[in-house]
């Protein structure tokens, strides 16, 4: 009777006790905050005055909380213009991801977010018969738009992003008359910017720190 009774008390304290791990499993899994992601990046630049071109970069993430992600980004884009002046575009910048949807039930592997950040720009533009004529400018700009994660496991997701470049400073125009090329300054800052498509790929790394 005894052994029978020590019995089913260790039982009780075995089920007390993987009921309390599994709690508490069960937050850190569902916390997301603190992960360090690293990932590739290609962009595809369209509807700018430039023309449409292709871009490769990189990024990383840091997930401030269950509904808040930032992302850190460079990317390098070059545009053939009449195939006479090449422009090439890099942009070294900073996004915060918002996940408006969090508490529906999507399915696992889908993850809409809404986007928007600043980063620096450098465009130089370059007649590409005489590379020794260019012209380049510094300047900074703003971009928002929506995207989706495509969780493929727990660590790894694909991302499409589709965003709108507004850039803050003047432009460097390429004025084209039949051989004739000048690259000059042009208009004054507008709301014409670029439409950007980015496709990346991302891979959890490690956690930064625990909720």
């Amino acid at each position: 009777m005894k052994i029978k009774f020590i019995y089913i008390l260790l039982l009780l304290t075995l089920v007390k006790y993987s009921s309390s791990f599994a709690q508490d499993s069960t937050k850190i899994s569902s916390s997301r905050s603190g992960w360090f992601s690293f990932g590739g990046r290609s962009t595809l630049s369209a509807f700018s005055h430039d023309g449409t071109g292709l871009g490769t970069g990189g990024q990383f993430r840091i997930q401030l909380s269950n509904r808040v992600n930032t992302d850190w980004f460079g990317d390098y884009i070059s545009i053939n213009i009449s195939d006479k002046v090449r422009s090439e575009y890099y942009h070294i910048g900073w996004s915060v991801l918002f996940y408006p949807f969090e508490k529906l039930q999507f399915p696992k592997v889908i993850q809409p977010y809404i986007v928007a950040g600043h980063c620096f720009d450098y465009n130089v533009k370059t007649i590409m018969n005489y590379p020794s004529i260019s012209k380049d400018r510094w300047g900074s700009a703003v971009q928002a738009g929506l995207g989706t994660h495509f969780n493929l496991s727990d660590r790894f997701d694909v991302s499409i992003t589709c965003q709108y470049m507004i850039h803050l400073t003047k432009e460097i125009d390429a004025e084209i008359d039949g051989k004739n090329i000048a690259l000059v300054d042009g208009h004054d800052p507008s709301l014409e910017g670029h439409l950007l498509t980015t496709v990346s790929l991302n891979y959890k790394l490690f956690r930064i720190w625990k909720k």
